[in-house]
């Protein structure tokens, strides 16, 4: 552990002990180093929290996750902070779970993306355990409206704006939205948005199908909605867009000459696949500091309000879209 906190250990031993002669910045590295190789500190210190921040995601095969974990770590460091990534696998350790961990390190705070919380129909109780304990939390990205934290979002209802504005310029009168599950808040506001655009511009009914946010249920959920005569698809994940794209190829479609598809977040590569993908791009790195911003403020004692504080997104025109198919 002495090396771990790149001190000697007659330091280690003195901090442990509680004894006088090490710098405030010593003892907190000595601390620090406790925590993250899973030592238990000594029953007198264990009332002080570790300079320790969790980050929990739901993955990390999507870019977009990878992405903000770069820009949070790196805040959190040049903070002073130590970050402990926790990223959830298929039959892993979940989100409680990572929860409970983090909790037993006494961790100063937590930053979550995409977690359940944005899912209302998902059990919320490990939230609250947060609560009571009254340890700082910011949510990325919408979620339920009832756990008091702060939270910093894209804009979806923009998002959405943006991407059916193109489609409409470019001709497209069908359009069908490719979302996540029914009770997924950011899919639902996107829905929301695009039905209001759709009542704006006076044009069909906007086609609809959910699934789950991977290249596998994309590809089956645009399959339906090809059949449906969708000639723009608006996709909420670009791992999603992916996926749209590789149903129109194997139904015998062309993207974009005879199907344009959109996705969001502009994550790694988008500017590389086949074609191209036009997608919305979320602000990441603005995000992200904005996260560790109102967590920072929080641990310090200084006022945070709970409104959600909207990004605004921007549309990044690739190769994916083009000119609506003449009929």
């Amino acid at each position: 552990m002495a090396k771990k906190a790149g001190v000697s250990e007659a330091t280690v031993s003195r901090v442990l002990n509680g004894r006088e002669g090490v710098s405030e910045a010593t003892r907190t590295a000595v601390l620090t180093a406790l925590d993250v190789l899973g030592y238990e500190r000594p029953t007198k210190l264990r009332g002080e929290r570790a300079r320790l921040v969790g980050l929990v995601l739901p993955e990390l095969q999507n870019p977009i996750f990878p992405a903000l974990a770069e820009v949070v770590t790196g805040s959190l460091a040049q903070r002073g902070f130590t970050p402990a990534l926790c990223a959830r696998t298929l039959g892993g350790v979940s989100e409680a779970d990572y929860v409970d961990m983090l909790l037993d390190h006494r961790v100063s705070g937590v930053i979550f993306a995409g977690g359940s919380y944005a899912l209302a129909d998902a059990r919320h109780d490990h939230y609250r355990r947060l609560t009571d304990r009254g340890l700082p939390v910011v949510l990325v990205n919408a979620g339920v409206g009832d756990l008091g934290f702060a939270s910093v979002s894209t804009d979806d209802a923009v998002a959405v704006e943006q991407a059916y504005g193109h489609l409409r310029s470019l001709g497209h009168e069908h359009v069908g939205m490719l979302l996540g599950p029914a009770d997924h808040v950011p899919s639902q506001r996107k829905l929301d948005a695009a039905l209001a655009c759709q009542r704006g511009a006076k044009a069909p009914e906007t086609a609809v199908q959910r699934s789950s946010f991977s290249m596998e249920g994309g590809r089956a959920a645009t399959a339906k909605l090809v059949e449906a005569g969708a000639t723009g698809i608006i996709c909420a994940s670009d791992v999603l867009a992916l996926g749209a794209i590789r149903a129109v190829r194997r139904l015998g479609r062309r993207v974009p000459e005879d199907v344009s598809v959109i996705g969001f977040d502009d994550s790694a590569f988008m500017n590389c696949t086949d074609p191209p993908l036009t997608t919305v791009r979320q602000p990441i790195e603005a995000m992200g500091q904005a996260a560790v911003d109102l967590l920072v403020h929080q641990m310090e004692g200084v006022g945070v309000a709970t409104d959600e504080l909207l990004f605004e997104p921007e549309l990044v025109v690739r190769g994916s879209t083009g000119p609506a198919p003449r009929r």
